[in-house]
């Protein structure tokens, strides 16, 4: 752990760093530092509070290493920070980290040993799980892993994320959290969706990645905290998100129809043809 930070990407909203709070409440101890790009004007109001713990970077100059996917001129989003975090891992010496939104509230376990579904089994050693987690991901050649969040649960033992979970698969999506490495580089595309356009896009390509459904994060309903992403949702709408990874993917994903009461449109994925597969033995000539 000697080698490994936890990044924090946030925009104009010093005094509603959630995760931060969160973590350190969850006995992470180790160093944390708060990613913020030269665009925002509360930055000094960022140092205030934290210090250097506050990292920025230039929005302007990342946004030349990347496909942003459009012609748009609004550059509220968070790819510029997700991509600029590798570079100042490396600036900062370490190998390993762990990149977090700002807005998480905390930490739980999905299910107990025995692989009972639960919802009421917090964590509080964020240490040790930290430490356990970048264990397993040393230990294989992963892109990228993350927790699973709340919202992957809904309908509870019988999500999708459950029921593949208690299948002995995995979920090859990495979403909110990504424990990265400076030697295992990838980029995000897209203005928005830009994880779901990742894990499509380069998975595609064989890059491996996971969800671990174990334990999940909890975090702030979007569009129910202002600043950060919230404007560009509410000003580009489910659609023209949904939409960044059909370009992407055109073969694999699609835009569809999703929720009982308050439908909207969301990504589809047909994972049968965005991933490569280990064909079994069986199929051996």
């Amino acid at each position: 752990m000697d080698n490994f930070c936890v990044f924090i990407l946030t925009h104009g909203r010093p005094d509603k760093v959630f995760t931060y709070k969160t973590i350190r409440d969850k006995n992470y101890t180790g160093p944390i530092y708060l990613v913020v790009d030269d665009e925002d004007k509360t930055y000094d109001q960022y140092t205030n509070l934290y210090g250097d713990q506050v990292i920025q970077f230039s929005k302007s100059e990342i946004a030349k290493t990347f496909d942003v996917g459009d012609n748009f001129n609004d550059r509220r989003a968070v790819v510029y920070a997700r991509n600029a975090v590798f570079d100042i891992a490396k600036k900062l010496g370490y190998k390993y980290f762990l990149v977090l939104d700002d807005d998480y509230t905390d930490f739980r376990w999905s299910f107990t040993n025995e692989k009972k579904y639960v919802t009421n089994k917090y964590i509080q050693n964020l240490d040790k799980i930290f430490e356990i987690l970048l264990k397993f991901y040393k230990s294989t050649n992963f892109t990228s892993i993350c927790m699973a969040q709340g919202g992957d649960f809904i309908g509870g033992e019988g999500s999708g994320l459950s029921k593949t979970f208690l299948n002995g698969q995995i979920s090859r999506k990495v979403m909110n959290s990504f424990f990265c490495s400076t030697e295992r580089p990838f980029q995000f595309v897209g203005r928005i969706n830009e994880d779901v356009n990742a894990y499509c896009y380069f998975g595609y390509k064989g890059h491996l990645f996971m969800t671990v459904a174990q334990l999940r994060l909890e975090q702030k309903q979007t569009q129910s905290n202002s600043g950060g992403l919230t404007d560009i949702y509410l000003n580009f709408g489910t659609y023209v998100k949904s939409f960044y990874s059909v370009m992407y993917n055109p073969a694999s994903v699609k835009v569809r129809q999703m929720g009982q009461n308050n439908k909207r449109l969301h990504h589809s994925i047909h994972w049968d043809t965005t991933v490569p597969k280990i064909l079994s033995e069986n199929f051996k000539k």
